[in-house]
């Protein structure tokens, strides 16, 4: 029989969490992000779940392929834009809109030959400094693009840094503002993280959201925020079956390093699921798991292709007994992705998209 381990993608819960943040902007349009193959959950496993939004957003064009092959017929955005002058061509033939954020594409653009004007979308760097024109330099980028006849409409985006935070995003919405005043072109500003927190601010309100962690059901502003504070579902749970048990006397230590050692007389089980799946080896003993929905924790170091949890107080729980690592139990209860993150030190973004390709995927 196949390793017993398995990944669920839940197409109901992908349903909800667009449905709460379509609520919490109720003015505007919303991209679904399926970059990153959807965030680790796969192209073809959301698709169904997310086909109520305005559109797809992603970065390459095999992704955008993709979306097409499942018979989308909407927009598809292409975040980072092209990467060189031929992808122009796939845009052409896909009918993409895709992002403009440097000298190079525009000059791309200029040399293009089309027979349908190409709908793109001028990149702002306000702040974040990673793409995008300056606000000093967008108006005459803007100027450029608007020149062109392969270009033609030009929506106006930036992305901001700090949604999350305490220092939030007026600052850049003040450059985002004054650079563009009086331009024409709907307006994309909002993540996950702005949706949910600024959204509400009128002068944050814009044509297009563009939710992408919260759709996938962790919190854009954990721990401030948990997934049920924003009435969010969890989309993917990984689940494993423990397929060894040891009892462990007092002094006793469990895995590689010997990290562990029992107090008392312990009963652990055996987990058939490892760094190699994609759970952190950084997660420290004492990271949270549900056993046939019954909350207990990991004891000792992840190893490649296991780990231990606790069974002292589950004597009912034994070999074949499915543990929850993260998501939605078969019970009913619920193990946030970020819990599991948090104790790796790091976000439910980077879990989801290291799920490894030898754990079987379903979907419910």
């Amino acid at each position: 029989m196949p390793r017993p381990i398995q990944a669920t993608i839940h197409t109901a819960a992908l349903r909800h969490n667009l449905n709460r943040m379509r609520a919490a902007a109720p003015d505007a349009q919303a991209w679904a992000v399926v970059k990153a193959n959807a965030y680790g959950h796969g192209i073809e496993q959301v698709y169904e779940g997310l086909r109520a939004a305005d559109g797809f957003a992603l970065l390459d064009l095999s992704e955008a392929s993709r979306v097409r092959a499942l018979g989308w017929r909407g927009p598809i955005w292409l975040l980072e834009g092209v990467f060189e002058a031929r992808d122009l061509e796939l845009c052409s033939r896909l009918n993409l809109w895709h992002t403009v954020h440097c000298d190079e594409q525009i000059d791309m653009l200029a040399l293009h030959k089309t027979h349908e004007p190409h709908r793109v979308f001028l990149k702002m760097n306000s702040g974040m400094n990673r793409l995008g024109f300056t606000p000093a330099r967008y108006r005459s980028a803007w100027t450029r693009l608007n020149a062109l006849p392969q270009v033609d409409e030009i929506s106006l985006v930036t992305h901001f840094s700090d949604a999350d935070g305490s220092k939030g995003i007026a600052e850049q919405m003040a450059h985002f503002e004054e650079a563009t005043r009086d331009l024409p072109g709907e307006r994309s500003v909002s993540n996950s993280a702005a949706t949910f927190r600024h959204a509400h601010s009128a002068t944050v309100k814009a044509d297009w959201i563009r939710p992408g962690i919260a759709l996938y059901g962790s919190s854009p502003d954990f721990p401030e925020h948990s997934l049920a504070d924003w009435d969010l579902q969890a989309t993917m749970s990984l689940h494993a079956k423990i397929i060894a048990v040891q009892d462990v006397p007092v002094g006793g230590s469990v895995g590689y390093g010997s990290s562990f050692v029992a107090e008392h007389p312990t009963r652990i089980g055996v987990v058939a699921c490892g760094y190699a799946d994609g759970y952190p080896r950084v997660c420290p003993s004492g990271t949270p798991v549900l056993i046939e929905g019954v909350r207990s924790q990991t004891l000792g170091r992840v190893s490649m292709d296991m780990l231990t949890v606790d069974l002292t107080a589950l004597p009912q729980a034994g070999v074949g007994s499915t543990v929850t690592l993260w998501g939605q139990s078969a019970h009913g209860a619920v193990l946030p992705i970020d819990e599991i993150a948090h104790a790796a030190g790091t976000l439910g973004y980077e879990l989801m998209c290291a799920v490894s390709a030898r754990v079987p995927v379903v979907t419910a």
